[in-house]
């Protein structure tokens, strides 16, 4: 993981010239910007989403009104094809996937019709652990008991942690996920939970949880049995890192290769072709968003603390996943292949 880490440390973040700042000024003003979610409106990108939206227009030249739009058809992979192949190419239109998109060319390459390295990243919200959480009275309460007991989870569609993380680790380390997609949102796994059709949710951001359902986490009537990542999050002490599980560095390596995706958790990007100057101007404007005391305020509101990457970190992180050996790339192909 040694690459990952020297890719998060890299920021080559520099000031817009004056001069650029005043083209990119002329360009921008009564201007409107497109923020495309691909997901559908309600779940947690979409709410944060829309907190950045609110923020971030102050911070670029010309002040361009931003809008949000959703295109959730297959867990956003149509709209990243979109933007790569057809634009618009002059920074008026910014991606919102979800955490997948970086490695769906090697995961979906008959699906995913772009290169995830010549996307241009301008941030991320936050780094994240996700985790595995079930209802109160589900027959699974720990990860243990998830080696030799099956589990029914809830998942909106495949490129998704909610498929992507148990799949792999079904294949990878004998979990005992019982995998019901087609759900539309995370409302609506939630309540699929309550109403007894599923007995959890095999992986989904804490911060969408904290957001979604904290009552449930007060009154105990969920609980977090897993944390997918990395390295462990201090948000979450005492709940077990499912890597940890892995026994060669052969598994552990397949399973690194999926949980980077919870280094640059939530991020947005541009196509390819936009002019320097205004991807410049916007990842600075998402870095001074990120650093706003109104946008973290909002933030919190749903949950969620910051912890952003800037784009360049981003664009860092993403091109060493591309580099990922075939090898590794087939086997995790392979466990997601599975039903």
């Amino acid at each position: 993981m040694s690459r990952f880490i020297v890719a998060l440390v890299l920021c080559l973040a520099t000031a817009v010239p004056a001069r650029a700042a005043g083209a990119v000024a002329t360009f921008y003003k009564d201007k409107q910007i497109r923020f495309i979610i691909g997901t559908a409106p309600g779940g947690t990108y979409d709410i944060l989403a829309r907190i950045v939206a609110r923020h971030m227009a102050a911070y670029i030249p010309g002040h361009p009104l931003i809008i949000v739009q959703n295109q959730p058809s297959a867990g956003g992979l149509v709209m990243t094809n979109e933007l790569y192949a057809l634009g618009p190419f002059d920074g008026t239109a910014i991606g919102v996937p979800i955490n997948g998109i970086p490695t769906a060319p090697l995961l979906q390459p008959q699906a995913a019709h772009f290169d995830a390295s010549r996307l241009i990243w301008i941030g991320s919200t936050n780094r994240e652990p996700y985790v595995a959480y079930v209802w109160h009275t589900a027959p699974v309460q720990n990860l243990a008991e998830l080696l030799t007991t099956p589990l029914v989870v809830g998942a909106t569609t495949p490129g998704t942690t909610m498929v992507d993380f148990p799949r792999l680790t079904n294949a990878i380390l004998g979990t005992k996920f019982k995998i019901v997609p087609g759900y539309g949102s995370t409302p609506q796994l939630n309540q699929a939970m309550e109403r007894g059709e599923t007995q959890g949710v095999g992986a989904l951001g804490w911060a969408a949880v904290k957001a979604q359902v904290p009552q449930w986490i007060a009154e105990h009537k969920i609980k977090v049995i897993a944390q997918f990542g990395v390295t462990a999050s201090r948000e979450l002490p005492g709940v077990p890192l499912v890597i940890e599980l892995a026994k060669t560095p052969r598994d552990r390596a397949a399973l690194a290769m999926l949980f980077a995706r919870t280094e640059y958790g939530r991020p947005y990007f541009l196509p390819p072709g936009v002019p320097a100057d205004r991807v410049a101007a916007l990842r600075r404007a998402f870095d001074e968003t990120m650093r706003d005391p109104a946008f973290i305020a909002d933030a919190a509101k749903i949950g969620l603390t910051p912890d952003p990457m800037t784009g360049e970190q981003v664009q860092a992180l993403v091109g060493e996943l591309a580099k990922t050996p075939p090898a590794v790339v087939a086997r995790v192909r392979a466990a997601l292949d599975q039903p």
